[in-house]
Parts: C-alpha cells; sequence; structure tokens
C-alpha cells in the first residue's frame, strides 16, 4: 500500500469512491454525506494545499482524508482548547472494495506521521454518531472518546468527537 498526497488527476477516482461509500453510509442511517459533500471543489481545494492523502492499493485509490489543522468552532464543546495546534483528520473514507485491508488505519497513521513531523502533540477527529464502523476503529488506534457535537453547516446530525495525545503515549 502507498500513501500519498493526492494530485489533480485524482480527483475523478476519488469522487468514484465516494459515490460508492455515501450509498451504504445513507444504507446505515449515516447521512453525514450526500450527493453535495464531499464534491471536486473541495478535493480540489484540499490538494492545492497539499491536505489530501490518498491509499493506493495495486495502482488504484482504495481511501482517501484530508490532514489538516481546521478545528470547526463547535469542537469547543467538548472542552478543547481552539488555540492548541491540532491534526485533524477530515473526509476520511474507504472504497468497499478495499475495506478490510488496512487503508484507514494507514491514512490515520500518516495523520499521526505528519503530527510528529510538525511537532504537533493532538491529533482530533470527528464521525457522525451513526457510523458505528470508525466509532470502532478510532479506540484501536488510540484515540479517546472526548463527547458529542452538533455542527451547524450538517444540521440535524450529531458528530462523535475523538483525540489522540501523542504527549501522553
Amino acid at each position: 500500500m502507498l500513501i500519498r498526497l493526492a494530485i489533480f488527476n485524482d480527483i475523478p477516482s476519488i469522487m468514484q469512491l465516494v459515490s460508492e461509500v455515501v450509498p451504504l453510509m445513507n444504507a446505515g442511517g449515516n447521512f453525514q454525506w450526500d450527493d453535495r459533500y464531499p464534491n471536486p471543489e473541495i478535493f480540489t481545494k484540499d490538494i492545492t494545499h497539499d491536505k489530501l492523502w490518498v491509499a493506493e492499493i495495486d495502482g488504484k485509490i482504495a481511501g482517501v482524508s484530508a490532514i489538516t489543522t481546521d478545528q470547526d468552532p463547535e469542537y469547543a464543546e467538548v472542552g478543547w482548547d481552539l488555540n492548541e495546534t491540532a491534526i485533524v483528520t477530515h473526509r476520511l473514507a474507504v472504497s468497499p472494495r478495499f475495506r478490510g485491508r488496512g487503508a484507514a488505519v494507514a491514512l490515520l497513521r500518516k495523520a499521526e506521521d505528519e503530527a510528529i513531523r510538525r511537532s504537533v502533540k493532538t491529533l482530533r477527529i470527528d464521525t457522525n454518531s451513526m457510523n458505528k464502523a470508525t466509532q470502532k476503529l478510532f479506540p484501536k488506534v488510540g484515540y479517546v472518546y472526548a463527547g458529542e457535537i452538533g455542527l451547524s453547516y450538517r444540521p440535524g446530525l450529531r458528530f462523535f468527537c475523538y483525540e489522540k495525545r501523542l504527549d501522553k503515549i
């Protein structure tokens, strides 16, 4: 498996991955993503700022994640200090064709590598309250549940927040 920065030519494959993932999310009651989000413009912006990473297996894009320092203001509701720099993973997804092959874990490890490279001690992530797979995954890789929030741009949905402190390992 290769973890690398995404390039603009990856966008069609990333959007194919999204089109495979969204119906499965929706079928499980997880309405975090839909036909409007995430979209090519968001991924283009991520790529422009060197924030979008892909997991490649057998030459195909198996997973994607944005590794940023962007924290939603609502994160303060779980007691997080938003003035503290944190590496935040957004838009994490794995194609159903590649599930069970470690792409999500590899992308989360890349976020940790980026935190270490940048001397950042905190990693944060959120997930829809209906996303049972990530709620199992995050603690397995050292993230601790921090609380539940709503996000202003996704009204009616609830999100669980998780944090990993590298200075406590």
